[in-house]
């Protein structure tokens, strides 16, 4: 009997007492100075933090939400958009534009693959693209794109915005908003800033900006349109939208987090130490990472089960073990488990985790599993 179970899903993640805390702070009005500085001081140590030069918004909203606001910005009726997919949410951008009125162009990889960087420049020298989308991590297969890469990729073809759905890497995979030439990032507060739902962040460039202006005074948007956010993101004391306090409060300790540890580099080091270390001791007691070597995401891992393994017998289980963890997404529904390891867990939260899955297959399986994986992990983790 497991008095609590630890949530390793992709998103939300574990969530350390430090920035719980702040969620339990008594509230405030929104307008109260110090609140106000908090705000202020959160969005500008985001700009930061992601080397922007140009905006940062902090807004309660999901990163559903932050996907529809960087389109809405950019790009108006009869646009053409080319999206880069590599699984089910880069596909959630063609439902977005689609509505929009958009021309959609769409290259999509086998799930496990990722787009090769020569089909997207010769997909860009067909069109002229008002935006081009890009997930960098996506949490259905597990791939990560190589952002930096295609960023360099885009000066070639500046009349198009640069669009990179961060929502599952933002946080722990490395990036740089000025310096891999990314217009729109955006992300949520539960993936691997380690903080509960309900905040979107999202950092668009002076390019950007400039897209939204050249569209008019007014977009068919409301809520999620920069004219209306940017006067409180460079002063929080006016207002528009009532702000998520606690969460700002959680978000601005989360921030504190990852400075103290070193800043993002050594955040991805850390994030990308663990996550190889991980999916050797996952394929060690028979799971296989479904992203091709080389284009694994650090911040998950989607495994497929051996032969004879039952999904639902084998998460029921797991859960009975103390842990949840995700089902695959569309076609591969049934055929394997993902696995969330991103944000400030530490490596007794993933021994924790490994050992869990180890009795959960032994006992579905009937496979001498018990021991491997911890301990393949901890040679490895000692190893580098």
């Amino acid at each position: 009997m497991f008095n609590e179970k630890q949530v390793m899903i992709p998103g939300p993640t574990p969530v350390v007492k430090a920035i719980r805390d702040e969620m339990a702070r008594e509230i405030q009005a929104f307008g109260d100075p110090r609140f106000v500085a908090d705000y202020k001081a959160t969005i500008d140590g985001l700009g930061q933090l992601l080397n922007c030069s140009g905006k940062t918004f902090v807004v309660a909203a999901s990163g559903t939400l932050a996907m529809e606001m960087a389109i809405s910005n950019t790009t108006k009726r009869g646009d053409r958009v080319l999206i880069v997919s590599h699984g089910f949410f880069g596909d959630r951008f063609i439902d977005i534009c689609t509505r929009k009125g958009l021309v959609v162009d769409v290259l999509q990889s086998e799930w496990g693959q990722i787009v090769p960087l020569t089909q997207i420049e010769a997909q860009l020298s067909q069109h002229a693209y008002a935006a081009m989308t890009l997930t960098h991590v996506d949490t259905s297969t597990g791939v990560v794109a190589p952002v930096a890469e295609v960023g360099e990729l885009m000066r070639k073809f500046a009349d198009t915005i640069f669009i990179v759905d961060g929502v599952c890497a933002t946080g722990a995979e490395n990036e740089d908003v000025d310096g891999m030439n990314i217009d729109i990032l955006f992300t949520g507060s539960q993936k691997a800033f380690g903080v509960c739902p309900g905040l979107m962040m999202l950092w668009a460039s002076q390019k950007a900006l400039a897209r939204r202006e050249s569209l008019g005074e007014t977009i068919p948007e409301y809520y999620c349109d920069f004219a209306k956010w940017l006067p409180i993101m460079d002063d929080p004391s006016k207002y528009f939208a009532t702000p998520a306090i606690n969460l700002v409060w959680a978000l601005q300790k989360s921030l504190e987090l990852i400075v103290a540890e070193g800043g993002l580099s050594v955040r991805d080091e850390r994030h990308r130490k663990n996550a190889l270390a991980m999916q050797s001791a996952l394929e060690a007691i028979g799971l296989r990472v479904l992203a091709e070597p080389g284009h694994r995401a650090i911040t998950l891992s989607n495994l497929c089960y051996p032969e004879g393994v039952d999904d639902l017998q084998f998460r029921t289980t797991l859960a009975a073990e103390g842990f949840t963890v995700a089902g695959g997404l569309a076609n591969y529904a049934g055929k394997m488990f993902r696995l969330g390891h991103m944000g400030n867990i530490d490596i007794n939260d993933v021994v924790a985790v490994l050992s869990g899955i180890e009795r959960a297959l032994h006992q579905v399986s009937g496979k001498d599993v018990l021991g491997v994986a911890v301990t393949c992990y901890l040679k490895e983790m000692a190893a580098k």
